[in-house]
């Protein structure tokens, strides 16, 4: 077995030299995936995914013992890092900054490859403004009792809608059970903005198909249904960006396809092994994604109207946040005290 291998990687400012260090590691065990594969997957795939990672500050989920070990999010750039290696300052839900990775040519993905980065998890905004997304992301996870094709169509009425608010979205599948829908948006609006259209996204489609979809952030009330997770628009909150291996047995990944496409497919048809071979029959689904960016307007619309008509306000943020304006408590109902007598 090899030691470490030394790859020359093209780029816009010239070739890159990459070091893979114990290329034969399995990593994937089930199909006998190696790490040199996995960054040869990487270097296949590098168009596409540099156009859904350009500029935006990056968590790299790593997994330096393969998918049978114990994985971690990388939010800094790590010491000893090759200087082509860019970074942006991002700031936590908690106040604390840090430098994290900013793909922004081949090599670099190549570089994370060997980290035993599987996933990268981009954050939904560039690098020119951190605090104003240019993404809206929908996460459809499904529930036990569910499953992917539950979660295609709770994803085709959510087509439906975002139609109706002017948004074109772009389907992938997760890599697991669910299915994301990302959209272009102008940066005209925080975190807290953009959480609150989704929100609003969110119920819109739970009014039109109540026994499919839920927005319950608890999970106790949302049943065998199809969780659209709001909250994957919070500050820090990511999702695998598409092309993105993810710590599957098989090694599935997150693919983008077209609509038409989507009740077709199944999550294990897309592996390390057999995306390249998709992408260069199918092209990327997301290509015409940056043509166009949407305005938020009706979607805040409807959360305006929620509030008035329905008395619908926020929805708890994640556990690592701190208390928001105006969000309700932090507490499953199971566990909230009844007033006595």
């Amino acid at each position: 077995m090899a030691d470490a291998v030394e790859i020359l990687v093209p780029g816009p400012h010239g070739d890159r030299r990459v070091r893979v260090t114990n290329p034969d590691k399995i990593y994937f065990p089930e199909p006998g995936i190696t790490k040199r594969e996995l960054v040869d997957y990487y270097l296949a795939v590098a168009e596409p995914l540099l156009a859904a990672l350009l500029h935006r500050p990056t968590t790299l989920k790593r997994f330096p013992d393969g998918v049978s070990g114990d994985p971690f999010y990388a939010k800094r750039v790590p010491k000893g890092a090759p200087s082509w290696v860019e970074g942006v300052q991002i700031t936590f839900p908690s106040g604390r900054t840090a430098v994290e990775v900013c793909p922004t040519e081949p090599a670099v993905l190549a570089w994370a490859a060997n980290l035993g980065t599987f996933d990268f998890h981009p954050w939904p905004v560039r690098r020119s403004d951190v605090d104003r997304p240019d993404e809206l992301r929908i996460d459809l996870d499904p529930q036990p009792g569910t499953d992917f094709d539950d979660a295609v169509r709770v994803a085709m009425v959510l087509g439906e809608v975002l139609r109706e608010a002017g948004i074109i979205g772009y389907p992938k599948t997760s890599g697991g059970r669910g299915v994301h829908v990302l959209a272009r948006i102008r940066p005209d609006h925080d975190f807290v903005g953009v959480r609150r259209a989704v929100i609003a996204l969110a119920r819109e489609v739970v009014r039109r198909a109540p026994d499919l979809a839920t927005v319950s952030w608890w999970k106790e009330q949302r049943g065998e249904r199809v969780f659209l997770d709001f909250n994957q628009t919070a500050r820090d909150r990511t999702i695998a960006s598409s092309w993105s291996v993810r710590g599957t047995p098989r090694a599935t990944v997150s693919t983008p396809v077209r609509w038409d496409q989507l009740e077709s497919v199944q999550p294990d048809d897309f592996t390390l092994r057999t995306v390249p071979d998709w992408f260069a029959e199918n092209g990327d689904a997301h290509a015409g994604i940056d043509e166009r960016a949407y305005d938020l307007a009706t979607l805040l619309d409807w959360a305006d109207r929620d509030a008035r008509d329905h008395g619908l306000g926020d929805m708890p943020y994640p556990p690592d946040h701190p208390k928001m304006p105006g969000e309700p408590p932090r507490v499953q109902p199971s566990r909230e005290r009844r007033p006595e007598g």
